[in-house]
């Protein structure tokens, strides 16, 4: 993408995390900073880093999928005077190479009319652009697609597995299904591919955005993609699903009945949504083994490692359980699903501040519960820890 903004005579400034330049350096001076990175966490890194060395008026396109809310979260973190537009993309490596991209604009509308225009020439150079709506728009389009697109791959996966199980052949099945509307995805999956256009662990972040209780079919794929990537296979192709499973003993086969390989419990899949901070990499946010979820211990911290609310209980309350709600959702799950919560306070006089905002989330028959009083907590400032079971639907 920035090879073809060069090329369209573009002056360009590439940056990336880790280069030792600072993201404020790269962004000085610049009309328009784009942004294309992994997830919601990173996008949040990146532009507060950026903050400082942004023009008066400049404008933003964020380019990466991290959903709505995100793309929410970042329009209070800029300045008034920076505009921002939302513009993921349909397309792997092969058409941003050749500008064949779809670009899903969000925000455009927003803009004053001069500034619009030269966005959009700008994004023209990616591909197609189809203004999806106003600022959140293109974002919220690009994981409903994906939403779509990525659990019909995962169901394909699952039909060559079954026919393997009942010693129906992938090529047999894949040529009916060539003549079926599935055909041209099953084709994908007949041979997955060597070469990692889409990763199997994007494509699980991208579902995770989708999480909401209604959606199953999601819930389910993502799923299966995190064992996939628990085993491995996360930087390699989505079409790795298919390998995946066809490896895996299922409920499909006639020698297994409940998932699981004989003989063995269930994988225990850590977890990490993409809508919390992401942890120092000595723990995961959650570890769901079967259909019970164990969350971690969830404090009052930001993407910096900076204590939110110190000295608040109910803002560092707040939160903690925000960040609870989040990683439930992930797996479809709400606080009606807690079977039990255990509290951390370090003063237990505050914890009527600290009831009074539990009540606001956890309402109706409460789960079994645990509140004890501790000396001091892994962070300077913090004030409480919370952590879940959860039984999942």
């Amino acid at each position: 993408m920035a090879r073809r903004l060069a090329d369209a005579g573009h002056p360009v400034t590439v940056w990336r995390r880790g280069t030792g330049v600072t993201a404020a350096e790269a962004a000085e001076g610049a009309e328009l900073v784009v942004t294309m990175l992994r997830d919601p966490a990173a996008v949040r890194e990146v532009l507060a880093a950026a903050l400082p060395g942004l023009a008066p008026g400049a404008t933003v396109v964020e380019m990466s999928t991290i959903g709505p809310e995100a793309v929410r979260e970042l329009r209070a973190l800029l300045p008034a005077s920076a505009g921002l537009v939302d513009a993921p993309v349909l397309g792997s490596v092969g058409p941003a190479a050749e500008g064949t991209l779809t670009v899903l604009a969000g925000g455009l509308d927003g803009l004053d009319a001069p500034v619009a225009a030269k966005v959009r020439q700008v994004l023209s150079v990616f591909g197609a652009v189809r203004e999806a709506g106003p600022l959140g728009a293109g974002a919220a389009l690009k994981v409903a697609v994906m939403s779509a697109i990525v659990p019909a791959q995962v169901l394909i996966a699952e039909t060559f597995a079954y026919g393997a199980a009942h010693g129906v052949p992938r090529e047999t099945l894949a040529d009916v299904l060539a003549v079926t509307p599935l055909g041209a995805m099953a084709e994908r999956l007949r041979v997955p591919a060597t070469e990692t256009r889409y990763a199997l662990g994007l494509a699980a972040k991208d579902l995770g955005l989708a999480a909401w209780p209604e959606a199953t079919l999601a819930t389910a794929a993502r799923r299966r993609l995190q064992e996939a990537e628990a085993a491995g296979l996360g930087g390699r192709d989505l079409t790795a699903i298919a390998t995946h499973l066809a490896a895996t003993p299922h409920a499909a086969s006639p020698e297994a009945g409940d998932g699981a390989p004989r003989g063995r419990a269930p994988r225990a899949v850590p977890l990490n949504p993409p809508t919390v901070p992401a942890t120092n990499g000595m723990y995961s946010h959650a570890v769901r083994a079967g259909d019970t979820l164990y969350v971690s211990g969830q404090a009052a911290f930001d993407e910096q490692n900076r204590v939110v609310g110190e000295g608040d209980m109910t803002a560092q309350a707040e939160h903690v359980f925000r960040n609870l709600e989040r990683i439930l959702a992930d797996q479809g799950a709400t606080f009606e699903d807690v079977t039990f919560i255990r509290t951390y306070l370090t003063d237990m006089d505050l914890r009527m501040e600290y009831g009074a905002v539990r009540r606001k989330y956890i309402t109706g028959t409460p789960p079994a519960s645990t509140t004890v009083e501790v000396p001091r907590l892994f962070m300077p400032g913090l004030l409480l820890e919370v952590d879940v079971i959860a039984a999942l639907p």
